[in-house]
């Protein structure tokens, strides 16, 4: 059963300038730590890998935001910036990994997470359906 869906848009250009003005302590703000490397390794790819890291930066940002209003509590506890992390399976799917008192809050409502992330030229944009997994079988 669907019990909450949360989207965020998140314009690039405007994520590119916080990052030109604050630069890794940005990105340390809003990432965690797996999706940290993944950042610092598009980074280090020259001019074409900065785009795509600030891109992925971007999508991150706006799936956590979408994620906090699908489970109803936006950034508020047990939501923060790194309670929750959205890393991509070995076929580049977006999967939410949760920590702190986050994992604890979703594990102990049996809820489900579905994230999917896209981007354009300008944009970012992020869907998050939560659903329960109360009663059904897995």
């Amino acid at each position: 059963m669907i019990l909450g869906v949360g989207i965020d848009r998140v314009l690039i250009g405007r994520v590119d300038q916080i990052y030109e003005r604050w630069g890794a302590r940005f990105a340390e703000r809003v990432l965690g730590q797996q999706e940290r490397l993944v950042f610092q390794e598009r980074l280090g790819r020259g001019s074409a890998g900065r785009s795509r890291a600030i891109s992925y930066l971007a999508k991150r940002f706006a799936a956590k935001e979408a994620v906090g209003k699908a489970l109803g509590v936006g950034l508020a506890y047990p939501m923060s910036l790194h309670s929750l992390e959205v890393l991509n399976d070995s076929k580049g799917a977006p999967h939410p990994v949760f920590h702190k008192a986050l994992a604890d809050w979703v594990s102990s409502r049996q809820l489900r997470v579905n994230v999917s992330l896209s981007d354009e030229q300008d944009a970012a944009i992020a869907l998050a359906i939560v659903e329960s997994n109360a009663g059904c079988a897995a």
